[in-house]
């Protein structure tokens, strides 16, 4: 299993980025969560990693805090909930507003997350209450400061592919990129404003 990854930021291509680790580059998949914390490209920094091996392929998932990773873990042990809808999940709410809506059994909100249908939410609801205690500590930060990404002349088309990448339909992306704030630029933030879009409509 690989733990942890300590390396410079190659590629920012939400939901994929490439680490360079000692000349090697690790494609890792990561909740917008991580990628709203994350440095510039081309700045070093250090990834919790969680390692999906399937049949076909190897999978590294990559988080900006231990947290993240733990919750991330428990989520794939649920019933009909895989690694893509754990991202989801992350990239749709934050470690505490998943925590809150368990213990409120507000399972309206967690139907909001493009892929989780009532019945998973449901679920979600109860098997995970039991193990909030767990789970709960402080927050680490990722480690080196936070910075913004250069701007990036596809920011548009590359948050178009991460919003489909999570669940959303390419008519339900347009109307959601099309509401974003014109002076906004960079891939993060316009993911980021598109899913605060769908989260209050």
């Amino acid at each position: 299993m690989i733990g942890f990854l300590r390396g410079r930021i190659a590629a920012k291509h939400p939901p994929l980025l490439v680490m360079d680790v000692a000349g090697v580059g690790y494609e890792v998949e990561a909740p917008m969560s991580t990628f709203y914390g994350l440095p510039a490209v081309g700045t070093e920094t250090t990834l919790h990693t969680h390692l999906v091996v399937r049949e076909d392929a190897h999978v590294l998932f990559g988080f900006g805090t231990v947290r993240e990773r733990s919750l991330f873990r428990e989520l794939i042990k649920v019933s009909n909930v895989g690694p893509r809808i754990a991202l989801a999940i992350l990239s749709g709410v934050s470690v505490e507003d998943f925590y809150r809506c368990v213990e409120s059994d507000d399972v309206a909100a967690l139907v909001r997350i493009p892929g989780i249908g009532r019945k998973t939410a449901e679920r979600l609801v109860i098997e995970m209450r039991d193990k909030l205690k767990a789970l709960a500590g402080p927050l680490p930060a990722v480690d080196g400061p936070g910075g913004a990404a250069a701007v990036a002349p596809t920011a548009h088309s590359e948050a178009f592919s991460a919003l489909i990448a999570l669940g959303y339909k390419p008519a339900e992306v347009l109307r959601l990129l099309k509401a974003v704030d014109p002076s906004v630029k960079s891939t993060e933030e316009m993911i980021r404003h598109a899913l605060r879009s769908a989260a209050s409509a």
